[in-house]
């Protein structure tokens, strides 16, 4: 798990907590704005996700370059 997959839960979890308030408390922008966030979370987290993949398959074709 690197950084950025790191990133995007957190950031996951801060919007699911505030659209959750705002729901509670009957505040729409709030419920809006953890949405969005969880959203931007998810994308973060899948950005991180593939980056990894990409730096693997990077690392795979070095090492059959190599001849290892």
């Amino acid at each position: 798990m690197n950084k950025d997959e790191l990133k995007g839960k957190a950031q996951k979890a801060k919007g699911y907590i505030k659209e959750e308030a705002g729901e509670a408390l009957g505040d729409r922008e709030m419920e809006e704005e953890g949405r969005a966030e969880r959203a931007a979370g998810k994308v973060r987290e899948k950005f991180g996700q593939v980056r990894e993949k990409v730096g693997e398959a990077v690392e795979e074709a070095g090492e059959k370059i190599k001849g290892e």
